[in-house]
């Protein structure tokens, strides 16, 4: 019999690191683990490929900071936001590094360092379900298939593997969510996809730092170097998602970017094809409680995700994994389900700190970066300008988005200082504005009703765009459209600290 004190179901970044975070605990005898994983082939993915500091961190917590060597990855000191014409610099704070990689090099390093760890069975097996106790429904278990050729036949061996603890850790694509979750499962809502691609040889506006490029009326581009000679790229695509999606780019998003990347994105656009992955959010729901199945802990994406877009799915894992593996350590045995119910619920407040500002910044960032109404666009404006303000501007907001800094009433603080910057800018700031037509001497002539012209014997023969701060007449208007602006910021940023707050 296939007899564990722990199973883990999926060996990516939280599994593979909590079977050498358990192995290496102390206890007065080493856990056997067993960490099943259908595929251990290199995997090929488009995200996971950005680690910020505060997972850096966690990963030297772990004792797994060499995963980060022999893969050609990058060191990332912060970030440039591209606007238009415009850049703005968002350093890391203290010269805080994080890595930017090929997903599978990372993998495989994790993989390794699980398989070396003592006590660890890495095993590759398809888990195909649960197996429960026939009384109590206490997960006892997984029942999976093992691949076996004989006489160049393939066979499918069906198993099942038990243990006192079975931790699932198998992706956003998780088999076994809704399982634990029952009826206390909260839905997954998946707004708009990254479309991937890797372009060789980029130059990027601030090399070692992650892009990221506001594209007017499409979603936001992040780009960032993976390897020596490759870069990512990643273009999010609101649903629904256009039937010529090369077309798409190269009409609608690549002419918003830096020309430096035009003709890698070109190239690689004729050469490879584009992939895409959902851009998923999915609240945490407390594990341990009477509504969900004992025995069973959900961990990473199978429990919790967030935007892709600030890069802090893996930064949230890795704490995770640092913070459970501690706590069960600490228990003599795991064979008593109510010695660890308490601790999947301090965990759960736990963690608050560092996963929900990711979990929130992640979503909020996305709504105003991909700005699709007037009043988004107001405080993405906001946002690019209090970005240039420098200093604390900077470095609150990137703390916040690298794990530095996990506090959501920080977050909550930057995020409405930057709705009435945003507000302050609207009344204050130049602005394109309507325009006005031009004569031979220069002199204002007509109505604000469209592009300025300059005439010669009455013909226009070249446009102007006329940048005006707003005149009193105009406060009226703009004090409506500030209350819009306000009340976006609040219906943007208070269901998603609801979703985290909420703990029943």
């Amino acid at each position: 019999m296939n007899t564990y004190d722990v199973i883990i179901v999926g060996a990516g970044i939280a599994g593979s690191a909590l079977a050498h975070a358990l192995s290496s605990q102390t206890k007065t005898r080493p856990l056997r683990i067993a960490l099943l994983e259908r595929s251990l082939s290199e995997p090929d993915r488009i995200v996971g490929e950005l680690l910020q500091p505060a997972g850096v961190a966690a990963l030297n917590t772990l004792g797994l900071s060499s995963c980060l060597e022999d893969i050609d990855a990058i060191p990332v000191h912060g970030y440039a936001v591209v606007r238009g014409h415009d850049l703005v610099h968002i350093p890391y704070p203290d010269g805080r590094q994080g890595r930017s990689f090929h997903h599978g090099r990372f993998i495989m390093k994790l993989r390794d360092a699980a398989k070396k760890a003592v006590g660890v069975d890495v095993i590759e097996a398809t888990v195909s379900g649960l197996v429960e106790c026939p009384q109590t429904e206490r997960v006892l278990g997984v029942r999976a298939s093992r691949s076996s050729s004989v006489s160049d036949t393939v066979q499918e061996e069906k198993e099942e593997f038990y243990a006192h603890l079975t931790i699932i850790a198998d992706g956003c694509f998780s088999n076994f969510r809704s399982a634990v979750l029952g009826s206390s499962l909260r839905p997954t809502a998946t707004r708009s996809y990254f479309a991937g691609l890797i372009l060789k040889d980029a130059k990027l506006p601030i090399p070692q730092h992650g892009t990221v490029a506001l594209v007017k009326g499409q979603g936001p581009v992040l780009i960032y170097q993976i390897s020596e000679g490759d870069t990512r790229m990643l273009v999010d695509v609101k649903q629904p998602v256009p039937s010529d999606l090369k077309g798409h780019i190269l009409t609608n998003v690549v002419p918003s970017l830096p020309p430096s990347l035009h003709a890698p994105i070109r190239t690689a656009l004729d050469a490879n094809r584009l992939r895409r992955m959902p851009n998923s959010f999915l609240p945490p729901t407390p594990q341990g409680r009477r509504k969900t199945k004992d025995g069973v802990i959900l961990l990473g994406d199978a429990w919790n995700m967030r935007h892709p877009l600030t890069g802090g799915g893996m930064t949230v894992a890795l704490n995770d994994v640092v913070w459970l593996s501690r706590s069960l350590c600490e228990l003599e045995t795991l064979e008593n389900w109510e010695e660890i119910r308490p601790i999947l619920g301090k965990w759960w407040w736990e963690r608050k700190g560092l996963a929900g500002t990711i979990n929130i910044l992640s979503v909020a960032l996305y709504d105003l970066f991909g700005a699709d109404d007037d009043a988004l666009e107001v405080l993405q404006t906001g946002c690019f300008k209090y970005f240039e303000r420098g200093g604390e501007c900077v470095r609150g907001p990137v703390s916040l988005l690298s794990g530095i800094a996990p506090s959501t009433s920080l977050l909550a603080y930057h995020f409405f200082s930057v709705a009435f910057f945003a507000i302050w800018v609207l009344f204050t700031h130049p602005r394109v504005c309507s325009s006005s037509s031009y004569d031979t001497n220069g002199h204002a002539n007509g109505t604000n009703n469209g592009p300025a012209h300059v005439t010669t014997n009455g013909n226009a023969h070249d446009k102007k765009k006329i940048m005006l701060a707003p005149r009193i007449h105009e406060y009226p208007g703009l004090c409506v459209k500030s209350i819009q602006v306000f009340w976006t910021a609040c219906v943007v940023f208070g269901p998603l600290l609801w979703t985290e707050m909420k703990w029943w």
